[in-house]
């Protein structure tokens, strides 16, 4: 069984020496590392956090993000900025989609008690530091990682992108570990973070070319033969 090993500053983290929200947090992430065989933590550039719907995280999760948002403490900087000892993201980290349009719920026929829990998931949320962008395309509104960097996100079709398509490194993560990620700047290292997990073992020579819904065909039928692997796409067309 691997150890995590944590630095001085981490301990301290874990210990609730920078309060609660951010102890718990490094509760989550210390045991997803254990659980996934992870010899560190590494620095994160960006968050993108799913678990947004009150329909999908129901009364327990909100009450579990109001009560993180209540024990954060804004702690401040010589300059002026927010400490990332706060309990609150400092990184770009953002949200994804509510389960109702919060302005407009009424004309959709939401219940206004399904509208207002909503409302509190966004708004706690907000209190953590993560922007209530409600998008799965976080790339599209400036949230854009850089060939290389690490980053904690939870939102399917956003992770094949930045793995695939940009070169940033995330796994498929939950909501709240890429939570908890994001308001420790931080998250454990493995999966595809790590260079020998990157390297493609099964080849998809395509040799036709596809329509835009063949695309997700496409995706379901290697899935299912490739599970946790990495296929390589040899493509007629780019795109």
């Amino acid at each position: 069984m691997i150890i995590m090993f944590l630095t001085k500053e981490e301990e301290k983290m874990a210990n609730g020496e920078y309060g609660e929200t951010i102890r718990k947090s490094m509760d989550i992430l210390i045991a997803l590392g254990d659980i996934y065989g992870a010899e560190k933590f590494v620095d994160i550039k960006s968050a993108q956090v799913s678990g947004v719907s009150y329909k999908t995280i129901g009364q327990a999760g909100l009450e579990y993000l109001e009560d993180l948002a209540r024990t954060a403490e804004i702690i401040y900087n010589e300059n002026g900025t927010i400490s990332d000892k706060s309990g609150i993201a400092t990184i770009s980290a953002t949200l994804n989609p509510a389960g109702t349009d919060l302005d407009n719920w009424e004309d959709f026929g939401f219940p206004p008690e399904f509208a207002k829990k909503q409302v509190d998931i966004c708004n706690a949320y907000g209190a953590l530091g993560i922007s209530t962008t409600c998008t799965c395309t976080p790339y599209l509104i400036g949230n854009v990682p850089r060939f290389g960097d690490h980053v904690s996100w939870s939102e399917s079709s956003a992770v094949a992108y930045v793995n695939s398509v940009i070169g940033a490194r995330t796994n498929r993560e939950g909501g709240p570990g890429a939570l908890a990620a994001a308001i420790v700047g931080k998250t454990p290292l493995y999966g595809f973070h790590l260079d020998e997990n990157r390297t493609a073992n099964l080849i998809v020579d395509v040799e036709c070319e596809l329509e835009r819904a063949d695309f997700g065909a496409l995706g379901y039928a290697v899935g299912q033969v490739v599970k946790d692997g990495v296929p390589y796409f040899k493509m007629q067309n780019k795109s």
